[in-house]
């Protein structure tokens, strides 16, 4: 075959684009289980942040064992708040984000999605919920650690995909926002069962917080998504509550 000649170039290229595919599909197949596990880790890092436990300078093998280590139940529930699977203990069954955007359209009534609330309960007594919605530029989503009470919020934790470096992207790099929610309480009955409020949260508000300066649109939204959340799981706690009123 003439090198010099048209064929060969098309011939040539091809192949390479053949064989580049190749190598890049392998490659991605190859490492998925690592990608899969380093997600994994981080999922149960912020869920463990949330939840006030102490996770700086754990590697992933430390938070897993961390997690085994404090983590005494987890099942999913129905939208009456009824269980219905046991999750056991271990790491496998952590929901990744995928499943919370799969949750978040049950939730929301989309066909072909069924309800299936995962709820993590902690030896202290704290339980964590997720939430899931939309920033300004992407989704938005997190975890609620809630005291045994079933009404006191521990602490939280979110995470967004592309909000705005200093602003939105605030809901997971300042820490002084996530230490708005600890303490506050949760309005069971209301709606919104919990707010963040542009311009300030009104004296004496237990359940709402400032939503953050120049951020208004992600703040919404993510004061949309955890009330959302609140709602779909208000029959599984106000049982609690009048389990511990009785």
């Amino acid at each position: 075959m003439n090198t010099n000649g048209n064929i060969y170039t098309i011939v040539y290229t091809a192949i390479i684009v053949v064989v580049v595919a190749g190598l890049l599909a392998a490659a991605a197949v190859f490492l998925k289980p690592a990608q899969q596990a380093n997600i994994k880790a981080e999922t149960i890092s912020q869920m463990l942040q949330a939840a006030q436990f102490e996770t700086e300078g754990l590697n992933n093998a430390q938070k897993l064992d961390k997690y085994a280590e404090e983590i005494d139940h987890a099942f999913t529930i129905d939208s009456k708040g009824a269980k219905i699977k046991d999750l056991g203990v271990t790491r496998d069954n952590i929901e990744l984000v995928d499943g919370l955007k799969a949750q978040n359209y049950a939730i929301s009534g989309k066909s072909g999605f069924a309800l299936g609330l995962p709820v993590y309960v902690f030896k202290n007594g704290v339980s964590i919920i997720p939430c899931y919605g939309a920033g300004l530029w992407g989704p938005v989503w997190g975890y609620i650690a809630i005291e045994a009470d079933g009404t006191t919020i521990k602490g939280t934790y979110f995470d967004h995909d592309s909000e705005t470096a200093g602003l939105g992207a605030r809901i997971k790099d300042d820490p002084a926002f996530r230490g708005l929610f600890v303490g506050k309480k949760i309005a069971w009955g209301s709606r919104p069962q919990f707010e963040i409020i542009k311009g300030g949260a009104p004296a004496g508000q237990e359940n709402a917080i400032d939503a953050i300066t120049g951020a208004t649109i992600t703040s919404q939204g993510l004061g949309k998504a955890i009330s959302t959340w609140l709602q779909a799981y208000e029959p599984y706690f106000s049982s609690i509550i009048k389990a511990e009123e009785e």
